[in-house]
Formats: C-alpha cells, sequence, structure tokens
C-alpha cells in the first residue's frame, strides 16, 4: 500500500537527488576532464567523439529538468539510454561491485533502475511543471493508494 499523504515527498527527493546526480556527472565531464577530454575519451571507446557532446547536453538538461519538475518523467528516461551505454561501453567489463578498478556496473545499474522508479511516479511535491493528471487532481502521477 502507498501512503499517499509521504509518497509524493519521497517522489520529490528521489527526483532532486537524481538530477544532482546528473549535473555532478555533467560537471565531472565539463570541468574536470573538459568536453574535448571527454570527446576523446568516447573517441578511444570507438564512438563518434561527438557524441560526448550530446551526452553532456541530455545529462545539464535531464538533470535540471528533474531538479526543478519539469518534464519529470521525459527526463528521467532521457538517462537510462546514457547509463546502459555506460554500463556496456565502460564499467560492464570491470565486473559487478563499482569499487572494482575502472569501476564496475553497480552504481550505473542502480541508477539506471531509480530512474525508471522515478519515470513510473512522475514528478512528486513541488514541481514547477506538474504532469495533467496531478494538476487535474490525480495522487502522484497515477499512483494509487489501495
Amino acid at each position: 500500500m502507498i501512503d499517499s499523504r509521504t509518497a509524493p515527498y519521497a517522489a520529490l527527493v528521489l527526483r532532486v537527488t537524481l538530477g544532482a546526480l546528473f549535473l555532478a556527472h555533467a560537471s565531472l565531464k565539463l570541468f574536470v576532464f573538459t568536453p574535448v577530454g571527454t570527446a576523446k575519451f568516447f573517441g578511444s571507446l570507438g564512438f563518434p567523439p561527438e557524441l560526448a557532446y550530446l551526452i553532456m547536453t541530455v545529462e545539464v538538461l535531464s538533470g535540471v529538468a528533474l531538479i526543478l519538475g519539469v518534464w519529470t518523467r521525459y527526463a528521467a528516461l532521457a538517462g537510462i539510454p546514457i547509463l546502459l551505454g555506460a554500463i556496456f561501453s565502460v564499467h560492464g567489463a570491470a565486473g559487478f561491485f563499482f569499487t572494482n578498478p575502472k569501476g564496475g556496473w553497480e552504481f550505473p545499474a542502480f541508477w539506471a533502475i531509480a530512474l525508471a522508479a522515478q519515470a513510473l511516479l512522475g514528478d512528486g511535491a513541488y514541481a514547477l511543471r506538474p504532469s495533467r493528471d496531478v494538476a487535474a487532481g490525480g495522487q502522484l502521477s497515477g499512483a494509487h493508494s489501495r
């Protein structure tokens, strides 16, 4: 049973946390590795270097959208392919645990699952642009308390 009094706040906590993770991850690429360095890394993996710029853009836009509660479901869904790509191209070969050398796939997999949960939950409390069903009086973007 979902507690309809607290569930919107749980979705808010998840939404803001996921958005902050995306901004932190994008900041690492932008300010530590630099966009040029990130593009070179993507190229070394066999991807077109230009893909790095798309990934950084999606990370920033998804992060901001999640924090603000704007197009929450779309922002969450947009991040899942990025994390699956990280698993299959970089972290998968390192094993499961993220503490392994070169990081395993444990953290990106959990992050992708959390994004899927956010997409299912919807906006939660304090969203700047709540989903239509919430704005129309629905509970937690369609979740039911019974």
